[in-house]
């Protein structure tokens, strides 16, 4: 971060779906929000784009400080507080008005398997290790049933949503666990999946790195919660931001704690 006249922010995310995807749909918002914070400030904001590959790149660019602000999962935000506490909570993304959406664990569309306790013996595809959905949750949820990693013939992490979809399509896991988004995506793509069961998960907090001043994410902050009806805002976040508390996280500290059970 350059503190001169001009302000260049680096703006971090990983990549959770094809890192071509997610450049794509930030770009648009990323002007918006430059533009924006440039009226609110008086000085001419850039924002700069750093894509990780993996969960755990993206999470110790922000806990060092190497960017500046990042879109995260709920697990990611509760392991970078853990790396860092000096993190500040910028807002929370909106879901019909709601800080809550949904994950699912899917099987081929031909599969037999109607319930999770007929897991037992079979594959499952996860996500990303760090991944709030695609570990985290799918793992509370399966101990829930009374499927821990032992019971299970087999088990692997995949790493992207769509590819954890992809992998079960093609028969390669008998079921796995990824955002309910990708999910409706692959399916009107042609991929054989469906739904067994669904989830609730806290939507995507918005984070500034420890060394960005109060004044900078005062201005992020309301430029983001007064921009609920703008269109551009809409391909990031479908009904706007939220304000939001480390509270809001405390469900997905459980299950974290809980997946270590698996």
């Amino acid at each position: 971060m350059t503190a001169q006249a001009d302000l260049t922010l680096t703006f971090g995310t990983y990549a959770a779906d094809k890192p071509t995807d997610t450049v794509r749909q930030y770009r648009p918002f990323l002007l918006f929000l430059a533009e924006r914070m440039s009226m609110e400030l008086g000085e001419t904001v850039t924002i700069k784009m750093k894509i990780a590959k993996e969960y755990q790149a993206g999470i110790d660019q922000l806990a060092s400080g190497e960017v500046d602000f990042a879109r995260f999962g709920p697990a990611s935000y509760v392991h970078v507080m853990a790396r860092n506490s000096g993190v500040q909570l910028v807002t929370m993304e909106s879901k019909n008005g709601a800080k809550r959406f949904k994950g699912v664990i899917v099987v081929h569309a031909d599969s037999d398997i109607q319930s999770l306790d007929q897991l037992s013996g079979r594959s499952f595809a996860f996500g990303d290790e760090l991944s709030t959905i695609g570990r985290y949750l799918a793992q509370a949820h399966l101990l829930e049933a009374g499927i821990s990693s032992a019971a299970l013939q087999d088990f692997a992490y995949l790493g992207r949503h769509d590819l954890v979809g992809e992998a079960v399509g093609a028969g390669r896991f008998s079921a796995g666990a990824l955002k309910e988004s990708t999910y409706k995506k692959l399916v009107a793509k042609g991929v054989p999946i469906r739904e067994l069961v669904s989830f609730d998960n806290v939507t995507k907090p918005w984070l500034a790195s420890a060394d960005v001043p109060p004044r900078i994410v005062a201005a992020m902050r309301r430029v983001m919660l007064s921009s609920e009806n703008d269109e551009i805002v809409r391909q990031i976040s479908k009904n706007g931001f939220l304000e939001g508390t480390d509270a809001d996280f405390d469900f997905v500290r459980r299950a974290m704690t809980r997946s270590t059970l698996f």
